[in-house]
Formats: structure tokens, sequence, C-alpha cells
């Protein structure tokens, strides 16, 4: 019950969230981010709290390689999510396949949505949504291509928190520049 919004602009990726927890039944707004910064990556998370907690403080990667970022993130990176994720209880095993959850990742001045079976994607749009506010902020996305990065991303919460009941202000962004 969320939504994560990332916007990739002149080599800087914005991320923003919402503050909603919710549990089917009640929707809490909560103090601790949803959006961070751990190194060089810029993240947002959906999917569980846990999850986001892991990822926030206990992630351990360094930077990518910068010959080939698509590559590091599908490998490196990804098996370091797995290893934080398993060792902190978090991964689940659906039918014999590994689960983990749904979040974004900028770095590098590149935009991934890293998915619950931990496949990497990048939009060839400039931006990508998660969360059950996506719908609304993926149309907000695509009204504003001329708007600042950070504006765009504001401008696509209010409209997941106008669209979907459990999306809520406040809202909190990170961001991130390119790889040197």
């Amino acid at each position: 019950m969320t939504c994560i919004v990332g916007v990739v602009d002149n080599g800087r990726v914005v991320i923003g969230g919402d503050s909603a927890g919710s549990d089917g039944w009640h929707i809490e707004i909560r103090a601790d981010s949803k959006v961070f910064t751990v190194g060089p990556y810029a993240m947002g998370f959906t999917t569980s709290f846990r999850m986001g907690q892991l990822l926030r403080y206990q992630l351990k990667v360094g930077a990518p390689d910068t010959w080939d970022v698509d590559r590091f993130m599908s490998t490196t990176f990804v098996d370091a999510v797995r290893t934080c994720l398993k060792d902190g209880g978090w991964a689940k095993d659906d039918s014999g396949r590994e689960v983990g959850g749904k979040f974004l990742v900028g770095v590098g001045g590149r935009l991934y949505t890293i998915d619950s079976d931990y496949q990497i994607g990048v939009s060839s749009c400039g931006y990508a949504a998660v969360g059950s506010g996506y719908l609304a902020a993926l149309g907000a996305l695509y009204a504003t291509p001329d708007r600042p990065a950070a504006e765009r991303v504001d401008v696509a919460l209010l409209a997941a928190a106008h669209l979907t009941d459990s999306v809520r202000a406040p809202f909190m962004t990170v961001e991130t520049g390119a790889v040197a």
C-alpha cells in the first residue's frame, strides 16, 4: 500500500515516496521513510517496511562497475540483495523459487525497478512507479515531461494520493547523480 516514483533527469535520479503503512484495514502515517540513500544508491521500496529496513541498514554492496552498470545490477547488486533479504529472514520460498519484494533503485544516472523475482527493469521512458498508486503516478509522469524531475515526482505522488486510498502524504524524496 504505497507509491514510489522515480524520474531520470540530466544524469541524476530523483525518487520519491509516500508515508502510508497499511495492513489492509488501517492506514498509519509512518515517520520512517520509504525512500533513502545507501552509498551511491537512491532507493524506494514497496512490499514491506522490514524489507526496506534490511535494504537501508543491512545491504552491503559497493559502487557499480562504470563499464556495464546493467550487468552489475543484474548480478552483483541483485546477489547482494538476495543475501541481505535471506539473512534478514525476509526472502520467501514460493514453490521452489526465491521471492523478495519490489523497489526502485537509482544509480549512475539510471533508474531500475527490481521486481519480486529479482529481475531488473529499465524503462525506456525515463520514469517508473511501483506500489498501489503506480497507475495514477505513471499518468501524471506521462503528462509532465517538461517539468523539473522533483516537481514531476511530487505531482505523481499527489495524483496517486488523490486517486488511491492507500497512498498518503507527507512525501519524501532523495536523489543521486551519475557515476563518475
